[in-house]
């Protein structure tokens, strides 16, 4: 899964490096360590708008109508079941790129979990990438508009099964989808499905610690 990530760049480096401007430079998030479960707002790209990198969507897709307090289930989607639960249907075709330099995991050393080693999961490619991401908008019955999404994850690759070791994830080891810079366009594009992009169909071996 991914719950903590990392955004090291500055709104100028970002901005060189994607060749994109920000939104909104002041509200850009840019820590060393980001905690999914606070909800931050990690800078994104949209599909309607794929020309600016977006600062004002924050973490754990929240469905239409929904309370708050749900997004702590919807920081990750599942690509293999994204059409068949209802907290994603609908979203399915809203997608978004998610801008991290970095994500975390930690890999258990005794069964129970009591020593565990800590992971930095980064790009061998470039120093900033691209996680597939979901979103939704809504406004609630008190006006308030809800902007959020989910990191959308698949099967884990050899070394993300390693590293992802947790007994309750045996069978299951998950990681999120790394978009290549050249296939930001397809992920954004409705019409391309997001199986195309699920793990070992898709694997674009960006993956180093």
């Amino acid at each position: 899964m991914c719950f903590y990530t990392q955004q090291g760049k500055t709104a100028a480096e970002l901005t060189d490096f994607y060749n994109r401007d920000i939104d909104d430079s002041g509200n850009l998030l840019q820590s060393d360590f980001i905690n999914g479960f606070s909800y931050p707002n990690l800078p994104i790209v949209l599909d309607s708008k794929p020309d600016i990198i977006t600062t004002n969507f924050t973490w754990g897709l929240l469905p239409t109508n929904r309370d708050k307090d749900f997004r702590k289930s919807t920081l990750n989607a599942r690509v293999e079941t994204l059409e068949d639960k209802v907290s994603f249907a609908p979203s399915i075709n809203n997608r978004c790129l998610v801008i991290v330099s970095a994500y975390f995991d930690w890999h258990w050393n005794d069964p129970a979990g009591k020593s565990k080693r800590k992971y930095i999961i980064h790009s061998t490619v470039d120093e900033i990438f691209y996680l597939a991401g979901i979103y939704n908008t809504w406004h609630d019955k008190n006006g308030e508009t809800w902007n959020t999404y989910s990191i959308v994850t698949t099967e884990a690759n050899d070394l993300m099964k390693y590293i992802h070791n947790r007994k309750e994830a045996e069978g299951d080891q998950r990681m999120p989808i790394h978009i290549k810079r050249e296939d930001e366009s397809s992920w954004l594009d409705a019409k391309n499905q997001p199986l195309d992009f699920a793990y070992p169909n898709y694997n674009p071996g960006l993956i180093g610690f």
